[in-house]
């Protein structure tokens, strides 16, 4: 989990979110931005580029390297901030506060403006970038990616594609984007992995689960990662979240994708509550009933 660098944002000047935001631009070109290109990326003197460096080397915020330069990069925390106050400033965000999940692509938060909020970042390609870069659509082709772009592009795709689904979609209400954060709506209930239904309860929270992914499909997506951990149940019904990696229906694996993820969600059901799903009730034939928009509901002897 990357630092919390919310109690850092009283503390730094504009001058350090000049630097920082310096830094940035000079990775569009390099993993690790040449010293004397700062003052012109950063617009500031090159004396003030050197007090503004040593404040954000003390937290975190950048790093540095001698390689056949002398060079520096953005740390996550660096990224964080820049991203952080920009939603500050914007009015979407005006309070910080616990984490509400940590995973491998991203650190999520509660925040507040008018209401309970999430703030989600991005962290793809922090730690295996050449992976992520292999398997993931949204990465660049150019020589030069860095996880920075990665993260933002992940971002920016999954916000798009939560603006496209919400509210036909049982999905977090997006409300804001910056960099490789979104700030949503904060979700209510608990994740299903953790989730104990009752017996009375188990089809019918299968169903809903089924014919959300039937709606996304008609909207024009396949999740393409379902599982018990990305899915929130409460007294309302059901919420998925994390698309990123979505693909359009279009897309040339986009069938394949769909009968992954009922059979994810169809063998964890029958994994959890073996006496309530029926052996005939067949991932494959609820992704042909969904691809030929005939999906109503499960066909099951209860």
């Amino acid at each position: 989990m990357v630092r919390n660098v919310a109690g850092l944002l009283p503390e730094l000047e504009d001058e350090d979110f000049y630097l920082l935001s310096g830094v940035e631009q000079g990775m569009r070109f390099s993993e690790w931005v040449q010293r004397e290109k700062l003052p012109k990326f950063a617009d500031l003197p090159d004396e003030e580029v050197e007090y503004r460096l040593e404040r954000c080397l003390k937290r975190g915020l950048v790093e540095r390297k001698t390689i056949q330069y002398e060079g520096y990069t953005l740390q996550f925390e660096g990224y964080d901030t820049l991203a952080l106050r920009a939603l500050v400033e914007q009015d979407t965000i005006s309070e910080f506060g616990s984490p509400l999940g940590v995973g491998k692509e991203s650190d999520v938060y509660e925040v507040r403006s008018y209401k309970p909020l999430a703030l989600k970042y991005h962290r793809e390609g922090y730690t295996n970038f050449r992976e992520v870069h292999k398997e993931r659509d949204y990465t660049s082709d150019n020589d030069h990616v860095s996880w920075m772009y990665t993260a933002r592009k992940a971002a920016e795709r999954e916000y798009d594609i939560l603006e496209e689904l919400y509210p036909d979609v049982a999905v977090p209400q997006p409300i804001g984007q910056n960099r490789h954060a979104i700030v949503m709506e904060k979700m209510d209930g608990v994740e299903l992995s953790r989730t104990r239904l009752e017996d009375e309860q188990v089809l019918g929270v299968l169903e809903l689960l089924v014919s959300e992914m039937a709606e996304a499909y008609e909207t024009g997506y396949v999740h393409a990662d379902m599982s018990e951990y990305n899915v929130f149940v409460d007294e309302g019904g059901v919420t998925i979240f994390d698309w990123p990696q979505a693909v359009p229906t279009d897309h040339e694996n986009a069938s394949e994708f769909l009968r992954r993820d009922l059979t994810n969600i169809v063998g964890y059901f029958r994994r959890k509550y073996p006496q309530h799903v029926p052996d005939d009730l067949e991932a494959d034939d609820l992704a042909r009933e969904i691809e030929a928009g005939a999906f109503d509901s499960l066909e099951v002897d209860v």
